[in-house]
């Protein structure tokens, strides 16, 4: 079902407000970004409704966040050192290559992600199956004469951990953690995606090649770069053409290129046939079990007040179905309850110099009972059936 033309309208306007506040404090990133997903809304307007008597403004729009997008990009704060003894053509061509190659600096986390194996609670399956295609080989390549995968794709509800799993598999290597939003390399810098997925794929060889140290290319809503469309435009061809040629380049670089592609998605169903086939592990992240959910409340409700009749177990079956996202708002919710509570009290004050500040009672069973009834799961049984009929036929371990 199409959305509204004003809700549609509504949403670039909000992206267009959140664009213009980031660009105002100076955070050049997030501006390119929000800049670029109020162009998505508006080219969305301008297909689902080619006759509106308002495409001229939506034009105009669209190209006024192009042009920011690109003085932004050029904004880099520094110029772009050159040769001082080369020619004219050759330092124009040093700017132009160093551009290009900053265009994605700041979607590598130079710094390891601050996850660890531990704060992933459950999903032994999934964590073996990188541990024994990434960490290992990474450690110990001369125990891997046939190669080891390097396409790894992450499957499952939303909220379940994908990217905490790519996260702490980086931590684990002295690497780089290279994580990018494929619905944002798509649009960004409208008519360029094909470009972006090769300089993409360039800076991670750049840093695997030159530096010999392991990188991980994690892609999120994968399927919104690689996933099946019914009417294709001669853009998205390309680009996930390129894809696959690049993926393909890494697959079949000799058994030494310690660059490994991990594709997250919600929708692994909507994924073309010819991108499964690149990833050679193909890993379902399902919702937590009975003990990664007592496990999960316990590392949740740690530092609240609570009392000592709370049961993790009990906790744990009554949020059957809940996912760990989920389960980590129900803490917060209960948690806000009880602040709410103070602040709501007649007798309420700000603290005086000296005086104890009044602390949130402590939470019981029933404050959890409470927000149950009030906050369902995020993933239904519909959805869980539709990942266990997928995984049937295209898992992979």
């Amino acid at each position: 079902m199409s959305l509204a033309p004003q809700e549609l309208e509504n949403t670039a306007s909000k992206y267009a407000s959140e664009a213009i506040k980031f660009d105002s404090q100076g955070a050049r990133g997030m501006a390119i970004t929000h800049y670029q997903h109020a162009i998505d809304s508006l080219v969305k307007l301008l297909q689902l409704y080619p006759n509106s008597k308002l495409n001229t403004i939506y034009k105009e729009r669209c190209n006024s966040y192009h042009n920011r997008i690109g003085a932004l990009q050029q904004s880099h704060g520094v110029e772009p050192a050159v040769d001082p003894k080369a020619s004219e053509s050759e330092q124009k061509a040093s700017v132009k290559r160093q551009e290009n190659e900053n265009d994605f600096e700041d979607l590598v986390m130079k710094e390891k992600p601050n996850v660890t194996w531990d704060q992933v609670i459950g999903l032994d399956e999934a964590k073996s199956a990188l541990r024994e295609s990434i960490v290992y080989p990474t450690k110990r390549p001369d125990l891997f004469p046939l190669g080891w995968p390097k396409g790894m794709l992450l499957y499952g509800p939303p909220g379940t951990g994908k990217t905490m799993l790519a996260a702490a598999t980086a931590n684990e290597m002295d690497g780089y953690f290279i994580n990018v939003d494929a619905s944002s390399l798509m649009s960004k810098w409208l008519g360029e995606a094909e470009k972006n997925v090769s300089k993409l794929f360039t800076m991670a060889r750049k840093y695997t090649e030159k530096e010999g140290k392991p990188v991980i290319l994690f892609v999120d809503e994968v399927d919104s770069l690689l996933g099946a469309r019914s009417s294709e435009v001669g853009g998205e061809v390309r680009t996930k053409n390129q894809f696959l040629t690049e993926m393909d380049g890494v697959n079949g670089k000799g058994k030494q290129l310690m660059l490994y592609v991990i594709g997250a998605t919600n929708k692994p169903w909507s994924l073309d046939s010819p991108f499964l086939r690149r990833f050679q592990k193909r890993i379902y992240v399902n919702l937590p079990t009975q003990a990664a959910r007592e496990n999960l409340f316990e590392q949740y409700t740690a530092p609240l007040n609570k009392n000592l009749s709370i049961s993790n177990g009990e906790l744990a079956k009554l949020f059957d179905g809940y996912s760990a996202s989920d389960i980590k708002d129900v803490c917060q919710a209960a948690q806000i309850k009880t602040v709410h509570e103070i602040f709501d009290s007649p007798d309420y004050h700000e603290p005086i110099e000296g005086e104890e500040p009044i602390q949130p009672r402590d939470l019981t069973t029933d404050d959890f009972k409470n927000i149950m009834s009030r906050r369902k799961p995020s993933v239904s049984l519909e959805m869980i059936r539709a990942y266990h009929k997928w995984s049937e036929e295209f898992q992979a371990l």
